[in-house]
């Protein structure tokens, strides 16, 4: 079974984020003093979120990522995760992460077959990851990167490139793809967190790419798999790959595969919409499995044809300028 939308895309991907907290207070994402966070009553608790996991795999879903905030950071998630397995449905379960509470839980991860680990890393050098995670947890984040690699994970660093900030860190990231097979993912800065950003801002896909292409002669662009948001690279001598993600060129729109739920329930049928219904409200309301998998097949129906369409739809006033902690990425 595959639910597809208007344009003939298959959608069988969604994305979670089951908290909107955060331990790190990365600028690009929320202000210093953090967010005006939900009431524990307002979230999608675990049975809800496995009840729509069951009903999404039931309708073909394969695919699911857990995120945040820091998905750490909400008590239990291992349970989630255990529930989630037990469905059945979803071959493919990945997390993103910070990695800042991640490393006590490696074990039981590995055990539960989960090994796609998205780390969030931006700079490689410990004062620029203090100035903007506004945090002292480099180490902390380096030792779960070594350990998720020492038990096998495949591991994609996410690195957001902000333009005046860590753009000198794209090379030194990309070494992390030298000696093994990590995916180091440079991704252009969006305009979630409160100050909306105007292009000329940006340090976009394409300086991301000549950037790379000065130190890296031969980068080899890659075949990736329908979905997948980033154009992948090859460099000999190494044996990771790399990755640019143009996430406010919004360039790959085309092939989106991807459902969000945020973490009080609303849908997202794009990154760039301003959440198009409240699926906790109407799953609280008594709404039968049957009543919620049409819900979510019309609400497919009519996902946008791109970001650029999905940014027009909000309401007049309303940009893109929430917290990504909120949205969930």
């Amino acid at each position: 079974m595959k639910i597809k939308d208007s344009y003939d895309r298959t959608i069988d991907y969604v994305r979670i984020a089951i908290t909107d907290r955060c331990n790190l207070r990365c600028f690009y994402c929320m202000p210093a003093e953090g967010i005006p966070y939900e009431p524990k009553q307002h979230l999608l608790n675990y049975e809800e979120i496995t009840r729509l996991l069951r009903i999404l795999g039931e309708a073909g879903f394969k695919k699911v990522r857990f995120t945040g905030g820091e998905p750490f950071l909400r008590k239990d998630f291992i349970k989630l995760l255990e529930n989630t397995h037990a469905l059945g449905y979803y071959k493919s379960i990945h997390i993103t992460t910070n990695g800042t509470l991640i490393q006590k839980h490696i074990p039981k991860l590995k055990a539960l077959g989960i090994t796609n680990i998205n780390l969030s890393l931006d700079s490689l050098d410990k004062e620029r990851f203090e100035t903007i995670t506004r945090r002292n947890d480099f180490e902390k984040v380096m030792a779960s990167f070594n350990d998720l690699l020492a038990h096998g994970f495949n591991v994609k660093i996410n690195a957001v490139i902000m333009n005046g900030v860590n753009t000198q860190d794209i090379i030194p990231l990309t070494q992390l793809a030298k000696h093994t097979r990590v995916s180091v993912r440079f991704i252009e800065e969006m305009p979630f967190n409160g100050g909306y950003k105007k292009v000329d801002d940006l340090f976009t896909a394409k300086n991301i790419y000549t950037t790379l292409k000065g130190h890296f002669q031969d980068l080899t662009p890659q075949v990736t798999a329908h979905g997948d948001t980033a154009t992948v690279y090859k460099v000999s001598g190494l044996e990771g790959s790399i990755g640019i993600i143009p996430a406010f060129s919004r360039s790959f729109c085309n092939t989106c595969n991807r459902l969000r739920i945020t973490s009080k329930g609303d849908i997202k049928t794009c990154l760039y919409d301003g959440g198009v219904f409240s699926i906790r409200d109407y799953l609280r309301s008594g709404a039968s499995d049957a009543e919620l998998e049409a819900k979510f097949k019309e609400l497919i129906r009519l996902k946008p044809k791109d970001g650029f369409e999905a940014e027009q739809l909000r309401v007049k006033g309303n940009n893109a300028t929430e917290s990504m902690s909120t949205i969930g990425g």
